[in-house]
């Protein structure tokens, strides 16, 4: 369990405004992000009134941030950080906190050197609810898969997946692609499981429907998440 430090009590209506992480470490030998450094605890920036103070959360010895940056997501009025969270043992999970610790998370993928990456969280089928969508273990099952975030919950319940995608390359100190939209309604933006195409996903109906939009480079995968036709 991960450990809430409060520097001071915080007001009733303070709204993260910005998140990072601390305490580098190196108790966690998988390097997938190109180095032996991982991160021990999250600051996130709290605001109220003109007003900010920081709350602290550690991970346990058994656990590391896997993860470049943590990405602050509207969760339907309610702000959170999404993160990379690894057990040592089990792997990686995605994970949501917000200032009184962990609101909710996935499961682990349950075997060490295991990892997963995030693609982005928003309304993606138009129901009014919040889904997040992450590629599990991009460079061995490359599987998309969307999860809907229930209030109150504490977990993330998984509506849609789909196989042979990739969003990641072993050594990567970033993570390709990510939400757009050109005005139609939300798109994930990925490479296919062979990395031939950037392929643009929708979910709709509760179902995965992706289509390719070109051949894959890093400039076309660019110009896809401008909304650039070409």
């Amino acid at each position: 369990m991960a450990v809430l430090v409060l520097w001071s009590a915080l007001p009733a209506a303070a709204e993260i405004v910005a998140a990072e992480y601390l305490d580098p470490v190196t108790r966690y030998d998988h390097g997938v992000l190109g180095d032996a450094v991982e991160w021990g605890a999250l600051r996130l920036r709290v605001s109220e009134g003109g007003t900010s103070q920081d709350v602290v959360i550690r991970l346990p010895h058994t656990r590391v941030f896997e993860d470049l940056a943590p990405r602050l997501v509207e969760l339907g009025g309610r702000r959170a950080a999404m993160v990379v969270e690894t057990d040592l043992s089990e792997g990686a999970r995605l994970a949501l906190y917000d200032v009184d610790g962990l609101l909710a998370a996935g499961p682990f993928i349950g075997q060490r050197h295991r990892w997963l990456a995030p693609v982005g969280a928003g309304d993606l089928d138009g129901d009014g609810r919040i889904e997040i969508a992450w590629v599990d273990r991009p460079h061995l099952a490359k599987v998309l898969r969307i999860w809907r975030y229930r209030a109150g919950s504490g977990r993330l319940e998984e509506v849609a997946r789909a196989e042979g995608f990739s969003n990641h390359r072993i050594g990567w100190d970033y993570i390709t692609g990510g939400l757009r939209d050109c005005g139609n309604g939300p798109e994930m933006i990925l490479a296919d499981g062979a990395w031939h195409r950037v392929m643009a996903a929708r979910l709709q109906h509760g179902r995965i429907e992706a289509k390719a939009l070109g051949a894959y480079s890093e400039g076309v995968m660019r110009a896809a998440m401008a909304c650039d036709p070409h």
